[in-house]
């Protein structure tokens, strides 16, 4: 057989989630093990940030070499907040109401387990969600028709992206990921009763999940367009999606009689309104002027950035919707002493991004060994000034 007829038919074989299961879950170990010995070591490079200020009330211990950090070492910065909630509950007034539930309460669910603890909660949570996202991204891969080697680069890059260790540490970005991914694959496989609640799952971890409400509308268009049926069915699917936030303002309604609580909480961060080219165009100058976090931040962004740009011309309209609108929300809302603060970590879930960089890498445009080791130097260096409690969040 020849080789171009080989390719063809790998494209339009049945896809099935199994077939990537292999690779994903050796790339899930390979950056496991890789953070784990990055905690190990990074106390030995890099001095650890002193005077380190409480976060949430959750008490973390200063930051010492030893065993320990294999299993502390990613209980930083906003992982208190995560594990308060999961363990207190949350407040009125301390702001907790930023923080949507769904994360909290899968880790308060398995710390019931005995010996547990919300900590291990909270990795064992993030951790097996991250495992299977990857695996839901290299199945949504091969359904967009991207070659076998395609998907597996696709699941690298995101593995191994410079801020990808946050999907391995108490935070949202692994359960979001893979409740994200799941909506797409559901909604590309007509199966908009499970897309609508893998979204609502989404929406219930982090606020932007409302986004897919977007997204998936705009997916539900493109289907009935290509098939000729109805487009209410798979329109009410997408609008479902806003049960998520709207159940948990539904909650703080009832309990606290602020039913706009978490999005007042948003305040406690200081963030502004603002243009989004106005916040780029701060942060170029604050990167010029200043280097250090306001640098490796444009850079990292500008990654995912280009890349959507890029990908505008082939990627589905659903996927671009999601990516651009993903970019688009945290430059609307930026903190003005460094504009695009946390911006690294939240892109590092616009996954049709990757794709991009997947199909130049296989289309030689882009050297895929280029992108490994500068992906996987910037992940050892925010990685290490994570764990050592600098300014990475």
């Amino acid at each position: 057989m020849s080789q171009p007829a080989q390719v063809d038919s790998e494209r339009t074989a049945p896809v099935r989630l199994r077939d990537g299961v292999r690779d994903s879950l050796l790339t899930f170990l390979g950056v496991r093990i890789g953070f784990s010995l990055l905690g190990l070591l990074a106390t030995g490079v890099i001095e650890p940030r002193q005077g380190v200020p409480a976060v949430a009330g959750w008490p973390i211990a200063p930051v010492t070499s030893g065993w320990h950090l294999l299993v502390t070492a990613a209980e930083r910065q906003d992982a208190a907040w995560f594990l308060a909630i999961a363990a207190r509950g949350y407040e009125a007034t301390d702001g907790s109401a930023a923080f949507f539930p769904l994360y909290p309460l899968l880790i308060s669910a398995v710390a019931r387990l005995p010996g547990i603890g919300p900590l291990g909660a909270a990795l064992i949570v993030s951790n097996a969600c991250f495992a299977g996202a990857l695996v839901m991204l290299h199945g949504l891969s091969r359904l967009e028709g991207m070659s076998p080697e395609a998907a597996r680069r696709t699941v690298l890059f995101v593995a191994i992206f410079p801020t990808a260790f946050f999907f391995l540490a108490p935070y949202t970005e692994g359960p979001f990921l893979l409740f994200t991914i799941s909506a797409f694959w559901f909604a590309r496989r007509d199966r908009w009763g499970l897309a609508a609640v893998a979204g609502a799952l989404a929406a219930a971890t982090r606020s932007v999940g409302l986004l897919l409400v977007l997204a998936l509308g705009v997916e539900a268009f493109l289907r009935s367009r290509e098939d000729g049926r109805s487009v209410m069915p798979r329109l009410a699917a997408a609008l479902a999606v806003g049960l998520g936030p709207f159940l948990y303002l539904a909650w703080w309604r009832v309990q606290h009689g602020d039913g706009l609580a978490p999005w007042s909480a948003q305040r406690n961060w200081q963030r502004e309104p603002r243009f989004p080219w106005q916040t780029l165009f701060d942060a170029a100058g604050d990167a010029w002027r200043l280097g250090g976090y306001w640098l490796v931040d444009l850079l990292v962004v500008a990654v995912v950035l280009i890349a959507t740009v890029a990908g505008l011309r082939w990627l589905r309209s659903s996927y671009s919707t999601y990516a651009i609108a993903s970019l688009i929300v945290p430059l609307v809302y930026a903190w003005p002493e460094r504009p695009l603060l946390s911006m690294p970590r939240f892109v590092a879930v616009i996954f049709p991004a990757f794709w991009v960089l997947a199909r130049a890498a296989e289309r030689r445009r882009v050297p895929e060994v280029a992108v490994v080791a500068t992906f996987a130097g910037g992940y050892a260096l925010l990685g290490a000034l994570f764990v050592t409690w600098w300014n990475v969040f």
